[in-house]
């Protein structure tokens, strides 16, 4: 038997590209994968597929033919902790000839330059704590789906309607500000993971900000100038104090989602809150905590989340 009719083909290479790509025609299926990388950052495959309602099979063939003609990256840094097995989903982010694409396609004003280079220099923490703010987003996405009644407000929407001066901003949906301290006021910024809002059938809505913790972060420390997640409470308190949502974003109120580790440090966050929210009702409520691996079994709108005080309420 001729050894070379039962040969395999040469697998190609996963974190570099191929000499020779695979041929194949860039469709608006392939264009709405890479608007679904320029908004989100960092997608694994199981991602994409979810939101560009593909099979996963079909999403990793493109995906594939994607990367191998440059239009998407697969960032290195996962590396790190790929398993030699090649179980875990791959991890994409936009190319510069992704994005290139898109500004010729003019299908998003938002698409900037550097991706390329951004992909290269993004560590492995960044990409995973990306990758869980993804996990949230998507989660939340499929259970608004299943609702019906609902609809999710994205950050760019919301940004839409904010006041003009805010709008001018750099980062709108960022906030600084004075957080007293022994005395003194230290300014401190706010960036929040995320910022999404919830549209009932009526035409109400409800604003939130989401932290993801991952449990690096100390709860508290006794220098304010360091960053504590007591910090970050104290500083939603004071900016909520201020009716800085009001002012900047002309929202009623917002609440502040945090979904952590386990439970022992959503106790601590707990604790402390109670601590920095003694002389304000608003602290305790002002915060709700949810368990990661508890939220992943269910969902942002259908999870029992749990304020400073221990009562239990759901998004919607």
């Amino acid at each position: 038997m001729d050894g070379a009719s039962t040969s395999t083909p040469a697998r190609r290479p996963r974190f570099s590209r191929s000499s020779e790509p695979i041929p194949f025609r860039v469709t608006e299926r392939d264009v709405l994968i890479l608007l679904q990388l320029a908004r989100y950052r960092f997608l694994r495959s199981t991602h994409i597929a979810e939101l560009v309602g593909r099979s996963l099979d079909r999403t990793n063939d493109r995906l594939c033919r994607l990367f191998h003609a440059g239009y998407v990256d697969r960032p290195r840094a996962q590396l790190d902790y790929y398993p030699t097995t090649g179980s875990a989903p791959m991890v994409y982010a936009l190319a510069d000839l992704g994005a290139h694409l898109l500004r010729e396609r003019r299908q998003t004003a938002a698409v900037g330059d550097a991706w390329s280079r951004k992909n290269r220099e993004a560590g492995r923490p960044f990409i995973e704590h990306q990758l869980e703010i993804v996990d949230f987003q998507v989660s939340l996405e499929r259970a608004v789906r299943q609702r019906g009644d609902i609809a999710v407000i994205h950050p760019a929407e919301l940004v839409s309607e904010f006041p003009e001066q805010t709008r001018r901003m750099r980062d709108p949906l960022s906030m600084r500000v004075g957080v007293p301290h022994n005395g003194k006021t230290q300014e401190v910024g706010l960036v929040p993971d995320l910022v999404f809002g919830i549209r009932f059938s009526d035409g109400s809505r409800r604003c939130f900000m989401v932290e993801i913790d991952r449990g690096t972060m100390p709860i508290t420390r006794a220098d304010v100038a360091q960053t504590s997640f007591a910090r970050k409470m104290k500083a939603y308190i004071a900016a909520h104090a201020a009716k800085k949502h009001e002012s900047q974003f002309a929202w009623k109120t917002f609440r502040v989602l945090t979904v952590t580790t386990d439970p022992g440090r959503a106790q601590s966050m707990k604790d402390a809150l109670r601590e920095l929210s003694a002389a304000r009702s608003i602290g305790p409520n002002l915060f709700l905590f949810a368990l990661r691996n508890e939220l992943r079994a269910s969902s942002p709108i259908a999870y029992d989340w749990e304020d400073g005080t221990g009562r239990r309420t759901r998004l919607a």
